[in-house]
């Protein structure tokens, strides 16, 4: 029996909630750029019983994701796939986080569409960040929507002078995130299969400490204060959130994007919330 293929790239606290939510019963794949961390996550899926093996891969590399994409297609029907790997602005410059967070969401949708069984379902985990930018012009969301992966990095309007700062780096990204999940739909559903993102808000994982503990620690005690929900989030709703979208349930869903942030951008979008952009 060839047997379905979970997998998951970055290995990180939304990717291990959502690998333990789905993985049961299943071959899962892991993958991440830091060893360490992916070896402490296949352990702690081990211990609870899971059926895992683990490759390392760097996103922003095509012959990396490529290699992955095979190692999946060699385990068995890859079923459901979810690419979580993404750098935040405390953590790298410009460059690295349009390399990684836009670019590497690009290659994983190119080359998984290729090896996705009929009847499988993708997901990019994204951000709310990718709804607080000003609106882009028409040519920028085609060209983000459409530009072919390895060309996207040399698009004009991404350029040093365009993108100066990681946050603006970040924005862009993540709105590009929603736009190549929209447009990879139609390819991915040649395949029978769909493709979704989610767009989670401030959730609480190492990386989220990270930032709440850096400078601009201030601006999201704000958004959580401002939001309706008025906490943070967790990794077991946004699995919960995934389980859905990747299953059966969700049949007719393909292409879009759901957010899920406490209600934050509602707060920005009511003039409750104020943040430099």
């Amino acid at each position: 029996m060839n047997k379905e293929v979970l997998v998951v790239i970055g290995a990180g606290g939304i990717g291990l909630a959502i690998a333990r939510r789905l993985g049961s019963g299943k071959n899962v794949l892991l993958a991440d750029i830091n060893q360490d961390t992916l070896e402490t996550a296949v352990k702690a899926l081990k211990t609870d019983g899971h059926q895992v093996s683990a490759q390392r891969v760097d996103v922003s590399s095509h012959e990396s994701v490529h290699s992955l994409a095979n190692a999946a297609a060699n385990l068995g029907n890859i079923l459901q796939v979810v690419t979580t790997a993404g750098l935040s602005p405390v953590m790298a410059p410009p460059k690295a986080i349009l390399a990684v967070d836009l670019l590497g969401v690009a290659l994983v949708l190119e080359e998984f569409c290729h090896v996705i069984a009929p009847g499988g379902a993708g997901l990019v985990i994204s951000s709310m960040a990718g709804y607080m930018p000003p609106p882009l012009p028409p040519e920028q969301n085609e060209a983000l929507a459409h530009t072919p992966a390895d060309e996207l990095l040399q698009l004009p309007f991404l350029g040093p002078d365009a993108v100066p700062n990681s946050g603006a780096a970040y924005g862009i990204s993540k709105r590009a995130n929603h736009l190549r999940v929209q447009a990879a739909s139609i390819d991915w559903g040649e395949h029978g299969a769909r493709i979704n993102s989610i767009s989670p808000g401030i959730i609480l994982t190492p990386l989220a400490e990270q930032e709440m503990s850096g400078p601009g620690g201030p601006g999201y005690r704000a958004m959580i204060e401002a939001s309706p929900a008025r906490r943070v989030g967790t990794t077991d709703e946004i699995a919960s959130a995934a389980a859905y979208l990747l299953g059966p349930d969700a049949g007719f869903i393909t292409g879009s994007d759901l957010l899920i942030d406490g209600g934050v951008i509602a707060a920005m979008r009511s003039g409750r919330l104020n943040l430099p952009l």
